[in-house]
């Protein structure tokens, strides 16, 4: 069964001889648990904040209410009020018969338990839970009286607190991967995470960082199983990400592909609820697999062999009819539209240039060439229906001052595959690539790129590609590195003045640092290992350690040496850390400090202003500590920079007693994500 949230409404303590705490802790949640219920909240609200607003909001968002009725208390029936006038579905009654029930109750269908030995009734409640949760019938007598009443749609009351928000558009703005983990993290302590991860989800996918946008749509997913934004979303993820992949490493890459195909499935079985943009959407998905599954088919053949085995694929011919059924579904959607003229452009050249191949694939000659025929009029015909769709969205957009670049490079591509002037399309190519990098300087002109590459290697449109591939020119491809590899550190402050028990000595210092060198050289051997000093250049390693006295700043000490990049996170301003984590240990460690500061080597990130933790977080687990939620921040900063390719080099005693933000704890933070860990000893 599907995991799920459940509300509990009850009294609470012992009344009318039954101890409803017992029934909770011996049936209620031990059901739940045994249901699949991931959040269940009862008491919990009553640890802070606005005590009326988070039981609304839970009794409104709760995949399901149970309903303790067992005697006349008032807050339970009042709850249990607003639950029915808010869900037509999904609330439980139990009672112990200790009451009457209410008159307005009697005819609702209960589930009896008994008070005196709570446990016994276990299984019972176990299977009314499934039976609720699998129903579709509506059980709140408000909407069984009043039919034509529409239930609330709860994702539209999931109210994110405005400092939440605003910690988020910071990150956001920012280009902070690592706060916006670790945002989508604490998001799931609360009722409102659904809509956290969707804007964190959607933040990350515009940025392109889709590993971490895998993560929380595929959160989402999760908890809302049928939500057709993340399935859509992680067919493009899945997709691009294979895209990444294929190279490296083939059988991920098909794997990857292979869960964009099964998204994509699910958007297919759900066509009746989607809107035209989706179904236009889903086509397109469905057709941009479709024609990297052609071009991977035939990209390695003989250039002697090329234009038939590129013909030859009936893949050709499957995206683009999926790409030409996504445009005719919103004709807005200049995407599908280009690609099916672009597909329609390659598919008629090869067909001249391969006639005989071309007529096999039909039973007749005559067939042959009336299909071709068919081709040639729709590419006219889409050519003339995009040309007027891009019109009528420029005019649109400058109406508001406002500029789409994929919207120009659609317009210059529609100038390639119609038009016979290289120059003029090659100004067309100029002007939208200008634009984009006025607009952003980190523009991401790969994918168009890659089309104008495609066209070159099949030859087709020569002399209008080759003008354009002049102006790609002036703007080297982004040869990102092969790999980012990932050093995190963590470990023990130099021993305060006084400290009963040592664990960092001063005396240890040299002997330390001489470790910690060690382990650094030995890692970077691993991520070097079979790589030539000539393409080093190609692989990027960054360490990343926060900057209190002791392991931290001899790691990043080290690392200036090693000219490993430096990453430094400080839990709190530079002032304020350096009081707190620094100073105590002497000048000398306070001058280190700084020095790393003007390093132009070493980059800093600040977390917060003070040791209290916000304000929306604060209503979270009562157990989260500022220092622990400072580890899980760096954790998060290291993954979203190295994902699998981290490596933690931990300075530990082995000891506990550090606390939720101390060492120990880092290590077994990381340990549970897989990573590989390395231990050094202060002795």
């Amino acid at each position: 069964m599907e995991k799920f949230d459940a509300f509990v409404v009850r009294p609470f303590g012992k009344k009318n001889g039954v101890n409803f705490d017992e029934v909770q802790e011996m049936l209620i949640i031990p059901a739940l648990k045994k249901a699949g219920a991931e959040g269940i909240t009862t008491a919990a609200i009553l640890k802070a904040g606005n005590i009326r607003q988070d039981m609304f909001q839970l009794l409104l968002t709760s995949d399901l209410v149970i309903a303790d009725i067992s005697i006349h208390n008032a807050n339970v029936f009042y709850e249990l009020g607003i639950r029915h006038a808010l869900r037509a579905q999904k609330t439980l009654l139990i009672r112990s018969r200790k009451d009457e029930v209410p008159f307005d109750l009697k005819t609702d269908r209960y589930f009896a338990y008994d008070h005196e030995d709570p446990s016994a009734s276990l299984d019972g409640l176990y299977q009314s839970i499934r039976a609720t949760l699998l129903s579709e019938d509506s059980d709140s007598p408000v909407f069984l009286m009043l039919p034509a009443l529409k239930p609330h749609d709860p994702k539209e009351f999931l109210a994110i607190p405005s400092d939440y928000s605003q910690e988020f558009e910071l990150a956001a703005r920012t280009g902070n991967k690592g706060k916006l983990r670790l945002l989508a993290f604490e998001a799931g302590y609360f009722s409102w995470a659904l809509p956290a991860w969707r804007t964190i989800a959607m933040e990350q996918f515009h940025a392109g960082n889709f590993k971490d946008a895998r993560e929380s749509w595929e959160k989402i997913k999760k908890r809302s199983p049928k939500d057709i934004e993340a399935y859509e979303k992680l067919a493009t993820i899945y997709q691009r990400l294979a895209e990444q992949e294929v190279s490296k490493n083939p059988d991920l890459g098909d794997e990857l592909l292979a869960r964009s195909e099964q998204a994509i499935t699910f958007l297919f079985d759900n066509y009746a609820n989607l809107s035209p943009a989706l179904r236009a959407e889903a086509h397109a998905l469905k057709a941009r697999n479709e024609k990297w599954r052609w071009a991977r088919c035939w990209e390695k053949a003989d250039e002697k062999d090329l234009s038939k085995a590129a013909l030859k694929s009936s893949l050709l011919t499957n995206a683009y009819e999926n790409y030409l059924i996504g445009y005719d579904e919103d004709l807005n959607e200049f995407y599908p539209a280009i690609n099916a003229l672009a597909l329609l452009k390659i598919t008629l050249e090869l067909a001249a240039r391969e006639p005989g191949l071309w007529k096999s694939k039909y039973d007749s000659d005559g067939q042959a060439a009336k299909a071709l025929e068919v081709y040639k009029k729709e590419f006219e015909g889409i050519a003339v229906v995009l040309h007027r769709t891009i019109a009528n969205r420029t005019k649109k957009l400058q109406g508001i001052g406002l500029e789409d670049v994929w919207l120009d490079l659609t317009k210059a591509e529609l100038a390639l595959l119609t038009r016979n002037s290289p120059e003029r399309v090659a100004r067309l190519y100029q002007n939208a690539l200008e634009a984009g990098l006025k607009k952003n300087k980190d523009f991401n002109m790969a994918a168009s790129r890659r089309q104008v590459l495609l066209y070159e290697k099949l030859a087709i449109m020569p002399e209008n590609v080759a003008l354009v591939l002049e102006e790609y020119s002036k703007y080297p491809a982004n040869r990102k590195p092969r790999d980012t590899f990932v050093i995190l550190f963590t470990g023990h402050m130099i021993d305060a003045p006084g400290r009963e028990h040592a664990r960092f000595p001063e005396e240890k210092e040299t002997l330390v640092r001489a470790k910690i060198k060690t382990k650094v050289e030995e890692i970077l051997a691993r991520i070097f290992k079979g790589v030539s000093p000539a393409k080093r250049h190609l692989t990027n390693v960054t360490g990343i350690a926060g900057g209190a006295c002791g392991g931290d700043i001899l790691f990043h000490e080290v690392c200036g040496e090693l000219e490993i990049k430096r990453e430094v996170y400080l839990a709190l301003p530079h002032e304020k850390f350096v009081a707190r984590s620094v100073r105590f240990a002497g000048n000398d460690w306070v001058d280190r400090f700084y020095a790393l500061d003007k390093d132009p080597g070493t980059s800093f990130h600040i977390l917060t202003e003070s040791e209290e933790l916000p304000n929306w977080l604060q209503a979270g687990p009562g157990d989260y500590s500022f220092w622990e939620r400072n580890n899980l921040w760096i954790l998060n900063a290291a993954l979203a920079l190295g994902g699998r390719n981290l490596t933690l080099l931990a300075l530990w005693d082995s000891k506990e007693g550090d606390g939720p933000g101390g060492t120990g704890n880092m290590i077994k933070e990381v340990e549970k994500r897989g990573s590989k860990s390395i231990v050094i000893s202060p002795d």
